[in-house]
């Protein structure tokens, strides 16, 4: 016998995409968690007597808000884009190409995972910057990749303009895959 959840099912490159999304999801899940614990332990080496609360604030809140990017951007969008293959599938959207999923698993995926890298290391330049006594801040923003604009502007720019570029053509592609069918009972 079958299910209503059986009558529509979902073609292989759905599949693969979907489980994709699933791993990436767990893996960045395991690397959030990884950086919480290291944001936790790296945020102990800055005693409260080497800087003042204001320094402490300013050298440790972009390293801070890694750990919730990284569940953002790395697992809860991936599972709830994966979510939406699904739902609109099995509500009876047109079938996405394996094209369209590769805006998605090759151009999405891996500049969300740069994004998140830049972050990490824009975070641990302030702390280690700190730590090491600067406190002009404008010196340690300076600094940032080597202190070239060029290759910071550029190396952000790519990651970032890449991943919602990809993300947003994905979206529009599914949205267009749901049509303006009639609902049948």
């Amino acid at each position: 016998m079958t299910s209503p959840n059986d009558a529509i099912a979902l073609p292989p490159h759905y599949r693969r995409a979907i489980r994709l999304l699933i791993r990436y999801a767990i893996v960045l899940a395991i690397v959030g968690l990884l950086v919480g614990i290291s944001y936790q332990e790296s945020t102990k080496k800055l005693p409260y007597e080497d800087a003042a609360a204001g320094v402490r604030i300013e050298s440790v809140y972009r390293l801070a808000m890694t750990h919730g990017h990284i569940f953002t951007m790395g697992v809860f969008l991936p599972l709830a884009l994966a979510g939406a293959l699904v739902l609109a599938r099995k509500t009876g959207s047109r079938e996405l190409g394996p094209g369209a999923l590769r805006w998605l698993l090759w151009g999405y995926l891996p500049f969300a995972a740069a994004s998140i890298a830049l972050q990490l290391y824009k975070g641990y330049h302030f702390l280690l910057q700190v730590r090491a006594h600067e406190r002009d801040f404008a010196v340690i923003d300076a600094a940032v990749m080597g202190g070239s604009h060029v290759l910071r502007y550029g190396v952000w720019a790519v990651a970032h303009v890449g991943m919602g570029v990809s993300l947003g053509v994905f979206l529009v592609l599914l949205w267009r895959s749901l049509g303006r069918r009639a609902i049948t009972a």
